[in-house]
């Protein structure tokens, strides 16, 4: 039955959409919608990983038995099923009870030093959804983001990316800040770019100054 499901993602009869609805009609789908995940076939295999993205958010509780497997995918060849991988685990930690995440902290966040903007975009724009999940790693968590002004431009990570990403750890600080310890830290870094070339980034960095620099 799942494979006739899977195989309709790629002959496009099935959306990602209606997928999603059988399998919230049905958990009893999942384990096989997540094996799928490794599936040959792009169309089933980032199809059946967006399904599981939002479903780990709406229903984290019901893929936790399976985090193990999306830590693996983490090393997956395709970038795509990382960028996956790393947003269904940033949605689980919201009800990891063994703290998974705390044993694959530093491998996630080695992720800040990729040279793809996306893959370094993920990991900074998880990380407030993160910090209220595990209040514990907010200094750590702090530390990581803060580590993006240090990181080298590549051919897939020009200086405009990294001001794509400072954007993003403004956007992810905000949802947690209330929380820091060393709040001084977080409001330099926004205080730097202030005078962004980047119009969108500027204005964030006003707005997050104008709200926590009292």
């Amino acid at each position: 039955m799942v494979n006739k499901l899977l195989e309709k993602l790629v002959d496009k009869t099935l959306s990602k959409e209606e997928l999603f609805k059988k399998v919230k009609k049905n958990f009893n789908l999942i384990p096989e919608i997540v094996n799928a995940m490794t599936s040959s076939k792009a169309a089933i295999r980032y199809g059946c990983g967006k399904v599981l993205m939002d479903l780990s958010e709406e229903n984290p509780e019901k893929l936790y038995p399976h985090m193990d497997f999306f830590i693996k995918l983490l090393d997956s060849k395709y970038r795509i099923i990382t960028w996956q991988a790393m947003a269904i685990i940033a949605n689980l930690t919201k009800v990891d009870k063994d703290n998974k995440f705390e044993e694959i902290f530093d491998k996630y966040y080695s992720f800040i030093s990729n040279d793809y903007m996306v893959t370094v975009a993920n990991i900074v724009g998880h990380s407030g959804k993160i910090a209220l999940a595990k209040p514990h790693l907010i200094d750590k968590i702090t530390e990581e983001l803060l580590r993006i002004e240090n990181i080298k431009t590549t051919p897939h990570l020009t200086p405009e990316c990294k001001r794509v990403i400072t954007e993003q750890a403004i956007i992810s600080f905000d949802k947690f800040f209330n929380k820091v310890k060393n709040k001084e830290k977080i409001i330099s870094f926004a205080e730097k770019q202030l005078n962004s070339s980047r119009k969108t980034l500027k204005s964030k960095a006003g707005d997050f100054l104008n709200k926590w620099n009292n």
